[in-house]
């Protein structure tokens, strides 16, 4: 049985969604909470589109940078935008680019903050002309949408991961939302596959627009040698050995137990370890990887910090940067900016690292969850001569300049609105 908090939650979420939802399970079952409105048609009018970017909150994570990137493009191009989320440390960086922000509790998944949400969303969208609202993530996309229907404007999502399904399909539901964009933009293959294998969605209106690299950033040209000396005086990492290099927040699915396993069986070769990421208050993970550390006898040869303000200038004093995900990452951003960085990769052959990674030419793929055949990669790129990874450092700079650019996602981006506001 339901509970009567989920059987309202249904009741509010199917509130001017019939039509989109008429063919779901769960009203199929509980038909009393499909109720009939008449939505507002998007305007078809062919000019400028006006967008909202709505989020969560603007703390660092690929979803917030994707909304940076957009927001300084539309700002580049003299479209008119705007960001709503919850606020955070990057919320300085619009500011910069004279983007408006509207702060609001768009974290939140309490349906009645919600609501609220949507109420406030669509005084926005009147009183600033949208015409696009641009949804990143669940919770917001709930209100966004609302928002965007009744105020008859065009709605569009971008999926940036493979949310959890759940039991009873409840979770499923929730999740649905990302597909309920008239485009819904997938961040790779993986998560298009999963879009349409999961909710039947339409392929005709998912565009695959992969994430990406600002090369003005990541550029090893523009990467000095003080800048990398800087970096391993304050991290007080030692410069005559061999660094390896893991980024990622420290929690199971990343890996980290792994490559700790993988190193352990080759303790002979010269290296030195670097696990870059918050622990974001788990502390118990973070314990068993210092214990596992100590239990190999290799304390010596790691080091932990927690955050790192020069993403280049850690990739650039390392021999090999490294993805180690147990579980698919959606796309793997830094698989493509260690590449954008002609460092030698070496990613799990899961997920989006299968798109971004040539293996054996930009880098190396290696079985995911598998200690030894890591181990054995990590013994391949250490062995490389100077040539060898000048040549393959050569090759994922030139696959990222042609693949996985800023200015791509962009344009295919501004693409997309373009094509929801000339549609017939």
């Amino acid at each position: 049985m339901l509970t009567a908090q989920a059987l309202f939650l249904l009741y509010i979420m199917c509130i001017n969604s019939r039509n989109t939802l008429k063919n779901s399970p769960i009203l199929l079952k509980y038909p009393r909470f499909a109720i009939e409105t008449e939505g507002n048609m998007a305007p078809k009018e062919n000019n400028k589109p006006v967008v909202l970017q709505v989020l969560p909150e603007l703390n660092q994570g690929g979803v917030e940078l994707g909304t940076i990137e957009i927001a300084s493009e539309l700002q580049k191009r003299g479209i008119k935008n705007f960001v709503a989320s919850a606020g955070g440390r990057m919320l300085p960086q619009l500011e910069h680019l004279k983007v408006k922000h509207f702060t609001l509790p768009l974290k939140t998944k309490n349906i009645f903050k919600m609501w609220l949400n949507t109420k406030k969303l669509e005084k926005i969208i009147k009183e600033n002309g949208i015409t696009i609202v641009h949804a990143r993530s669940r919770a917001p996309a709930w209100s966004a949408y609302w928002a965007a229907k009744n105020c008859g404007v065009h709605f569009m999502t971008t999926f940036h991961g493979t949310y959890g399904l759940g039991p009873r399909g409840i979770k499923k539901f929730y999740n649905r939302i990302m597909t309920y964009g008239e485009r819904v933009i997938a961040i790779s293959n993986h998560i298009k596959e999963h879009i349409i294998k999961n909710y039947g969605t339409d392929e005709n209106k998912i565009r695959l627009i992969s994430r990406c690299v600002n090369m003005e950033n990541f550029d090893v040209e523009n990467t000095s040698a003080e800048r990398m000396i800087k970096f391993l005086e304050e991290n007080q990492i030692p410069s005559d050995k061999p660094l390896i290099t893991l980024i990622g927040r420290l929690t199971n699915w990343k890996g980290q137990k792994l490559l700790i396993e993988a190193l352990n069986k080759i303790k002979d070769e010269d290296f030195f370890c670097l696990l870059i990421g918050d622990d974001q208050g788990r502390t118990k993970y973070t314990d068993e990887l210092h214990e596992m550390i100590e239990k190999y006898d290799m304390a010596e040869r790691f080091a932990f910090i927690r955050h790192v303000s020069d993403v280049p200038a850690a990739m650039m004093v390392s021999d090999i940067v490294l993805s180690t995900s147990i579980e698919p990452e959606a796309f793997g951003r830094i698989a493509i900016e260690g590449q954008a960085m002609g460092r030698i990769v070496i990613a799990s052959n899961i997920g989006g690292s299968k798109e971004t990674v040539i293996d054996g030419v930009t880098g190396k793929l290696f079985a995911s969850e598998n200690a030894d055949d890591l181990a054995a990669a990590i013994k391949w790129g250490l062995s490389l001569s100077t040539a060898e990874r000048e040549k393959i450092g050569a090759a994922a700079i030139k696959n990222v300049k042609e693949h996985f650019t800023k200015q791509i996602m962009c344009d295919k981006t501004i693409k997309v609105y373009e094509e929801l506001m000339n549609q017939k």
